[in-house]
């Protein structure tokens, strides 16, 4: 239990000492980035003004620093500086501020100011909308996306736990007989079934009330689910079969805005503590219900009925085309009315000696979650985790004949999903016509073909397997043609100063493999290192030391060194085009001489990665070194920054294919910039297009636009990039140890003045 708010402040001395512990959330809907950085602001702000804060983190590697009841308890107000949901349930009775993430960035002194006189929670969600503040900044989905999404994140368990369940046990307790699959009453797998059917029955309620409660809390998360149901339960509107997930997606909405209407009605006072336990879940229940079942589930139960008629009258057509038409309906909505029309008016014809027509939809059925499982393996970067392992889940319910492994995908992305279903099913329905496939078991997928159902095994299997693969096909390619699109032209834009970078890399390289001798490719290691970053006259001096004669190049790099030890070393850096010109050897900026000071020298180990001693030789656990550090970003826009930086990563020798790694980064850039605000962008991608997870660094003098929150150009750029297998969240821990850094206006300005590669690497050391 929390402490109710206080009085309202006198500004007395008393509120002043007791106004000293604030509480703040941070959360970032495409990343940990803002949420760090708004972390980092916040505290230092509290802490200026001797004010104890607390901050949790809420971050795609999970909430951290977690505020716990007694921090609550004791707290005189809390700030959320979030662009998504967070629940606020825990927080009833406090005065709570909720702003965009940027307005924790860039304004944390005013907000510590502002929730002293924040509106109070109340319990039913109402205080903390009327604190939330317009223009709060940052990109984010809409309400709409967030709430369908919320619903499917719930929904996923169920449908995993329970599609499993009913599998196994399918497989190991079933039989097939002319009524399906049957496990016999009383048996152990008969129990398992049934665990398995409750997962089922359930999965639609929750997707519903999720749904609704992320649209309006937790007074609509009743109306939602048992919203759900009613959808589900097609004998209460006189339908054979229910509206399936898009009935509870229909009834998810429906609620989450019937209850935020009904919060607007004012009632009175001694009636508003009873409001969201009470009132608003039993009117909204109420009225969802009655809706549905007079309003929405008659034109429900007339679809079914004239559609079975229409199947009827189509009998004597085109096996081809019937077949077609029943994969289209088979996997239009995986349990909703189209879809039990098409089954059960094959699941009839069994039993009157037609067993083609449930042939055709036997191999329908399981297209739709193989077909999803496949797009999962084929182009894992288009989804998350969770999407990968629900993919793995889809696979092994699709060779069981479980369509609904499917939905999860087609709730979150139904626009690109439920097409690309139809059309791998219609592909499969056809073929298994066309092949005159017979099932005798009202009943589908492989399992049927395995256990003897099926007659035409051969051909009933390349139905589901073009029908599968036309799925994948589809689905991939559409929910990567916007990505695809968007990034085409930006991937492509390169100012000519980057063309100009990428030419000086190319002929550092051709430098670096003509020397002949182990010293000779010791220096051109360091001539391709230098050459990447380097001025004009650092490849002029590539240049001039990749034609030197054969006795040039096996001496050493190092100018008027001649013994053998001094092969093994170079003193070599970018020099500038003065010195250049006078010297074979590559000058330390900075240096009177390169001979000068021992301190100033690199040396180069076995694998040519330069090593500075007395310096730095890697950074942020080695995944930045000297070869991913540039002072001198040349790109005059986003797209070619992004490419620029890619080449840079190159010279790691962990960059296998630089093009996809520039599209990736920049589709990851559409959901949300990574211009961070403070002349900071952090661009980042997971992807397959790296062999090891690797990070670079450039500064840019005149800065890169890049549609940052407070408005200014980018000029420190960080890019990280990470393959898909990586352990963990890796780069999300490299972000958040950065963002946090970067916070810090001292260490901004060192890394602005630095002058070097060298300073950068011992500026950048201070991150860990």
């Amino acid at each position: 239990m929390t402490s109710p708010a206080g009085p309202p402040s006198t500004g007395g001395r008393d509120d002043e000492r007791r106004q000293r512990k604030l509480l703040a959330v941070t959360a970032c809907p495409t990343g940990i980035a803002h949420t760090y950085m708004a972390a980092e602001k916040l505290a230092q702000a509290a802490a200026s003004r001797g004010i104890e804060m607390k901050v949790e983190t809420q971050g795609s590697i999970g909430a951290e620093n977690v505020l716990d009841d007694n921090d609550v308890e004791e707290a005189d107000g809390i700030i959320i500086a979030a662009d998504k949901d967070v629940d606020l349930s825990r927080f009833a009775g406090k005065r709570v501020l909720m702003v965009g993430v940027a307005e924790g960035i860039h304004h944390p002194e005013q907000l510590i100011e502002r929730v002293r006189s924040a509106p109070v929670h109340a319990s039913d969600g109402a205080g903390g909308r009327a604190a939330t503040a317009s223009g709060g900044g940052g990109k984010e989905r809409g309400p709409v996306y967030k709430a369908l999404m919320n619903g499917v994140s719930y929904m996923i368990p169920f449908v995993v736990v329970g599609g499993l369940l009913i599998a196994v046990s399918l497989a190991l307790g079933g039989h097939a007989t002319s009524k399906g699959f049957v496990i016999p009453d009383g048996t152990f797998w008969a129990h398992v079934n049934a665990i398995g059917g409750i997962g089922f029955q359930l999965m639609i309620p929750i997707l519903s009330g999720y749904i609704a409660y992320a649209i309006a809390d937790r007074p609509a998360l009743v109306p939602g689910m048992i919203g759900g149901w009613i959808a589900n339960t097609g004998e209460l509107y006189d339908s054979k079969a229910g509206a399936g997930f898009i009935g509870a997606i229909v009834t998810g909405f429906l609620a989450g805005y019937l209850v935020l209407w009904i919060k607007k009605v004012r009632v009175p006072k001694f009636v508003q503590p009873i409001m969201p336990i009470i009132v608003i879940p039993i009117v909204a229940t109420t009225a969802l219900g009655l809706f549905f079942i007079y309003v929405v589930g008659k034109p429900i139960s007339w679809v079914f009925e004239h559609l079975t008629s229409w199947l009827g009258g189509m009998t004597g057509t085109s096996a081809i085309l019937l077949g077609a038409i029943l994969g289209l309906m088979i996997a239009f909505d995986m349990g909703g009315p189209v879809n039990k029309t098409a089954f059960l008016f094959g699941a009839g014809l069994i039993a009157s000696g037609n067993q083609t027509v449930m042939g055709m939809c036997a191999a329908a059925i399981p297209v739709m979650p193989l077909g999803q499982g496949l797009a999962t393996l084929i182009r894992r970067r288009l989804y998350t985790e969770q999407e990968r392992e629900t993919g793995l889940a889809a696979l092994f319910m699709g060779c069981f004949g479980i369509s609904e492994g499917a939905i999860p995908f087609a709730a979150a992305r139904p626009a690109q999903v439920i097409p690309a279903n139809m059309l791998g099913g219609a592909v499969a329905g056809a073929v298994a016509g066309l092949a005159g496939v017979k099932d005798a078991v009202p009943h589908g997928g492989p399992i049927v073909a395995v256990l003897g159902a099926v007659s035409g095994v051969p051909m009933f299997f390349v139905a589901v397997v073009i029908g599968a693969v036309v799925t994948a096909v589809t689905t991939v390619a559409l929910v990567d043609v916007s990505g695809r699109r968007g990034s085409a032209g930006a991937a492509g834009s390169l100012s000519e100063g980057a063309g100009s970078e990428g030419a000086g890399m190319a002929s550092a390289a051709s430098s670096s493999a003509a020397g002949a001798s182990t010293s000779s490719t010791a220096a051109a290691g360091l001539s391709s290192e230098a050459a990447g970053s380097a001025s004009k006259g650092v490849g002029a001096s590539s240049a001039a030391a990749s034609s030197s004669s054969e006795s040039d190049r096996t001496s050493s790099a190092a100018a008027g060194s001649s013994s053998e030890s001094d092969r093994t070393s170079s003193e070599a850096a970018r020099s500038s085009s003065e010195s250049a010109g006078t010297s074979s050897g590559v000058v330390v900026p900075g240096q009177v001489s390169p001979a000068g000071s021992s301190s100033g020298s690199v040396l180069v180990s076995p694998d040519r990665e330069a090593v500075t001693e007395g310096g730095r030789a890697e950074v942020l656990s080695g995944y930045l070194t000297g070869r991913t550090v540039k002072v001198g970003l040349q790109a005059g826009d986003k797209g070619a920054a992004i490419r620029e930086m890619a080449e840079l990563l190159g010279r790691s020798g962990r960059v296998g294919d630089v093009d996809e790694l520039v599209a990736t980064a920049l589709r990851r850039e559409e959901q949300g910039t990574t211009g961070l605000g403070e002349e900071i962008a952090i661009p980042h991608a997971k992807t397959d297009a790296v062999t090891a997870p690797v990070v670079g660094f450039a500064r840019s003098d005149e800065g890169v636009e890049w549609g940052s929150l407070d408005g200014t150009k980018a000029r420190l750029v960080f890019m990280i990039a990470v393959p898909e297998a990586a352990a963990g969240d890796e780069h999300l821990r490299i972000l958040a140890l950065l963002s946090r850094k970067l916070m810090d206006p001292g260490f901004r300005e060192r890394l602005l003045a630095a002058q070097d590669e060298r300073a950068v690497l011992d500026v950048l050391g201070e991150v860990g």
